[in-house]
């Protein structure tokens, strides 16, 4: 059955096909959108599912650095996570900021928008949009990763447990947003409450003197000597992979609108319990990783005493198995949730990838396409688009974590500052505004607290800005030749194509602007119906056009060879067909350039014609039908198209296969007419319009 074409349900619903019924489920009415906004607790995993699980890997790519240095590098963790730490502090508080002043959903690309220009703000959305990406990548290669520190055996399908996951998310996705909430919830939670007996177990173990020992504390790290300015820079990079803990934070901003109400304090309030449970989450794994003395390498080679041609454990695994047993029930749940929630921090994208497509086709930057929501309520083109590029990235890089990790962050710490900056002005101007203000009391009393509401804002968005900037110069400088240049490279480039497809809209929409200029009425009206054999469907489109009631109605024939033409008059006249047939020659057995030709002709003779071409096309079932019929309509009225003054009607006559299709036979039952048309042997034309 094709997935193109669907029939209607009794009650007026549209019956999807079945494959795509059992995939995604009945489509939803409009009206049932407010059933399908979040509550706080379901919103919670849907949009901080990127957030707490990127804490499963940010503390294993910053120790991951710091241990290029040697063991006693590790000394200066603490600080380091102090330091990431306070960020993500900054930025919660900072987006809270935002998300009461730009509710509707834009985020930062809004923000910078209205408040900086065009300009930065298509370069936010490009940033935001190339750093979704990478989050479905990153997550779920991610994911694998731990799946396979679990099972190394399934090491050699990395690559497809990772396409096929991700896969599998854009299903789930596509059924709509309550429907992933519910899939989503849990193993979020499971994550959050077995990470968290994990660190308190671990905490409470080495407070009575039994500290859990990772299997790797024994191993000899070969360590090169470095200068006084690479230490410096292996601290910045250490800082720059740990602050891979804030990806997905600005999620929250850009989902603002499927949050239940009052929209703008769930979302807060959302944001809040997803900034404090990431923090203790990142300190705490941090902690317990020192604690246990776990190493993890770049290079697996680096570890003396480590068979590097077997997987790496993960730091998650290494820290389950060092506090529960290798072999333990808690350490299989451990691993089980912490590779269920990278592979659902997938999601997180999902949600704000649409979202944003969505807001990015209203403002005219990207295709209209990606605001068409579908039979779920949810954008579905714009995941599957986010699916396709995800899976792309995934098969370039292999679902190698260490190389992917590496083109992260930038994009959304370039969404970060800018966003930043943007609320900066938009403090400003409301200050300036509230200046001007009449100097009446209550309005006065009134200004005082928007006053200091405001100055908070500038404050805290003003800190965000300083800190969010510095971190973006510190993630260049330290990433750039590991690979980010990529994304240095893609985001012009995506920015040039979305100011593209403004243009373009932009033009499309002056070109086709209504004015006083239009003018109504023609010279005339003419039906024109192409005929190649007297058959069904040339006599349906014949009624049709009369049933129309054109001031003139030909049949016009193009003869490629004298014996057609001859056979198509002597039928013609045989039937008695009510419109006089008109044969034009084509000596080069071409169809459309004959009737362009026709059609200008009569033009020039009769004035400024309206031409209504009727062309009869077969409805098929099979795919294989497709081949076996020269669809010469279609083409034919693509190329009418291009004429001025014709318009085309493509006349359907549905074949007894088009059953699949429509859900019911074409052929009548014996006594009824088919297609509108009489049983009588004779033709019968009584111009009314014939409906199936």
């Amino acid at each position: 059955m094709s997935p193109l074409v669907t029939s209607e349900n009794r009650d007026g619903t549209p019956e999807s096909p079945i494959v795509k019924r059992i995939l995604l489920g009945d489509p939803l009415a409009s009206e049932n959108a407010d059933e399908h906004l979040l509550p706080k607790r379901m919103a919670l995993p849907i949009f901080a599912s990127d957030a707490l699980s990127s804490v499963a890997y940010a503390p294993q790519e910053m120790l991951m650095i710091l241990l290029a240095g040697g063991l006693a590098f590790l000394a200066f963790a603490p600080w380091v996570a102090a330091a990431v730490v306070l960020l993500l502090v900054v930025v919660v508080l900072s987006y809270r900021q935002l998300i009461r002043a730009y509710p509707s959903g834009g985020g930062d690309y809004e923000v910078a928008r209205t408040n900086l220009g065009e300009v930065p703000g298509v370069i936010v959305a490009s940033a935001l949009l190339v750093d979704y990406i990478l989050t479905v990548a990153v997550s779920t290669a991610s994911g694998v990763d731990n799946i396979i520190s679990a099972v190394p055996a399934l090491n050699p399908w990395r690559v497809e447990l990772a396409v096929g996951c991700v896969a599998l998310i854009v299903v789930v996705n596509l059924r709509g947003v309550r429907e992933a909430s519910r899939a989503f919830a849990i193993p979020t939670y499971v994550f959050v409450g077995s990470v968290g007996v994990m660190v308190v177990t671990g905490l409470l173990r080495t407070a009575v003197g039994a500290a859990p020992v990772a299997a790797s504390a024994h191993y000899v790290v070969h360590a090169q000597s470095i200068s006084q300015a690479a230490v410096i820079l292996l601290l910045l990079r250490a800082f720059s992979s740990g602050c891979s803990a804030l990806t997905g934070v600005e999620a929250v901003a850009n989902g603002v609108q499927a949050f239940r109400r009052p929209k703008i304090r769930n979302a807060r309030a959302t944001l809040v319990m997803l900034g404090g449970i990431a923090t203790l989450m990142f300190a705490g794994l941090v902690a317990l990783a020192l604690i246990s003395r776990v190493q993890y390498a770049q290079d697996p080679c680096d570890l003396q005493g480590f068979d590097c041609h077997t997987p790496q454990p993960s730091l998650m695994a290494q820290l389950a198995a060092a506090t529960f047993g290798a072999a333990s029930i808690p350490f299989f749940i451990v691993q089980a949730a912490t590779a269920c929630v990278l592979l659902l921090a997938a999601n997180t994208a999902f949600n704000g990838f649409p979202l944003l497509g969505a807001v990015l086709a209203r403002d005219g930057y990207a295709p209209k396409a990606l605001n068409t929501r579908g039979d779920r309520l949810v954008y579905s083109n714009g995941m599957i688009v986010l699916g396709v590029a995800a899976i792309v990235v995934l098969l370039v890089y292999e679902a190698n974590l260490s190389n992917l990790i590496q083109l992260y962050i930038i994009g959304v710490f370039v969404s970060f500052s800018l966003g930043q900056i943007g609320m900066i002005r938009h403090w400003i101007r409301g200050l300036r505004r509230i200046r001007s203000l009449p100097d009446d009391a209550r309005a006065q009393q009134s200004a005082q607290r928007q006053r200091q509401s405001f100055k908070r804002g500038l404050a805290i968005n003003s800190l965000g800005a300083t800190i969010t900037s510095a971190v973006l110069v510190i993630v260049t400088i330290t990433k750039f030749t590991h690979g980010a240049w990529l994304v240095f490279l893609a985001i012009p480039i995506l920015s040039t194509l979305m100011m593209g497809v403004y243009r373009y809209y932009r033009d499309v929409d002056h070109e086709t602007r209504m004015d006083d200029t239009v003018h109504f009425g023609s010279a005339g009206d003419v039906a024109l119906i192409l005929v190649n054999r007297l058959q069904k469907p040339v006599v349906k489109a014949l009624d049709y056009a009369l049933a129309a009631r054109h001031e003139k109605t030909l049949a016009l024939h193009v003869a490629v060879t004298k014996d057609e033409s001859a056979a198509l008059r002597k039928a013609w006249q045989q039937h008695r067909m009510p419109v006089p047939l008109i044969t034009i020659e084509s000596p080069f057995r071409s169809y459309a350039g004959p009737v362009i030709e026709f059609i200008k002709k009569y033009r020039e003779e009769h004035g400024s014609s309206v031409v209504t071409v009727y062309l009869p096309q077969y409805i098929v079932g099979h795919w294989w039908e497709r081949i076996l019929h020269n669809r010469r309509a279609r083409r034919m009225a693509q190329q009418l198209m291009l004429v001025h003054g014709v318009t085309i009607t493509l006349v359907p006559w549905l074949l007894d296969s088009s059953e699949l299709i429509y859900g019911r036979r074409s052929r009548p039952v014996p006594g009824q007419a088919r297609a509108g048309f009489p049983t009588s042997p004779e033709p019968h034309y009584d111009h009314e319009p014939r409906r199936r």
